[in-house]
């Protein structure tokens, strides 16, 4: 037997809708990123239609959909930004909030977390680093 789309194990891309549905969590994750004053000013001087195209990009490739990002690696846009680690996890916070208003299953929530801690030492800056 042959593996086919049919019998082929769907990804947490297709599972959650989507480019539509990467596109509305993106949405609604920035609507509650720039409303919180430690984090809104991180975006002052940023194009958001762009920001928001990166980061729908990236959650793609997250869940697994098609991998067409070009942009900028996770280090090199963020180490000049000084995150510390309390801001980095308030993102991951909105973001898992985010997902799960929008009924993205436990299985690819938990998931995203991994990759979350996976990528935590590119974006935090160097001195703020937890070990966890």
């Amino acid at each position: 037997m042959t593996v086919t789309e049919e019998t082929a194990p769907a990804s947490h891309y297709d599972r959650i809708g989507g480019a539509s549905s990467v596109k509305a969590a993106v949405e609604l994750f920035y609507e509650k990123v720039l409303v919180d004053p430690a984090l809104a000013g991180y975006f002052a001087d940023v194009d958001m239609a762009g920001q928001r195209r990166h980061l729908a990009l990236m959650l793609t490739v997250v869940l697994g959909g098609p991998n067409e990002y070009t942009g900028r690696g996770l280090a090199e846009a963020h180490q000049p930004l000084n995150i510390p680690v309390e801001h980095y996890a308030k993102v991951g916070e909105y973001l898992t909030v985010t997902l799960t208003e929008l009924g993205v299953p436990a299985d690819i929530l938990a998931d995203v977390q991994i990759v979350l801690g996976q990528v935590q030492d590119q974006v935090v800056a160097a001195g703020d680093r937890s070990d966890a």
